[in-house]
């Protein structure tokens, strides 16, 4: 099993940046894939950015959602074993609660991986963007 623990969340104005970070422990093989997904309020979750933590791999390794894309970009810390979602240029619209999560299912093009194919979950970190 992976246990994962996001962190970082706060309220921060428009334009602002917040580095989300999710540490993952037990064990995290089998476990290739890793991902943020948000929940903005009254909206169903969905896909923020992918990335294949697994070495090995050739070609594009991340996927970031077009909403986010040149905003966010998502990395992975190997001797800490944290992946890490960094937000800049935040908007109001990027307000949601934000999960990380891990998945023992890879599926290529990346970004054909989706909601159902991540099976570890943390608990979920606040992003607030307003005035």
């Amino acid at each position: 099993q992976v246990q994962l623990v996001e962190s970082g969340g706060a309220s921060v104005q428009p334009g602002g940046s917040l580095r989300l970070s999710c540490a993952a422990s037990g064990s995290t093989f089998g476990h290739p894939i890793m991902g943020w997904f948000r929940r903005p309020p009254g909206r169903e979750r969905e896909a923020v950015a992918f990335m294949i933590t697994a070495g090995g791999v050739s070609g594009d390794i991340t996927y970031v959602a077009a909403s986010v894309k040149g905003r966010f970009t998502i990395s992975q810390d190997t001797g800490k074993n944290t992946n890490y979602l960094q937000m800049n240029n935040l908007r109001p619209e990027d307000t949601a609660m934000y999960y990380c999560a891990a998945s023992p299912h890879l599926k290529v093009p990346i970004a054909s991986m989706t909601l159902g194919d991540f099976v570890s979950w943390g608990q979920g970190t606040q992003v607030t963007v307003s005035s």
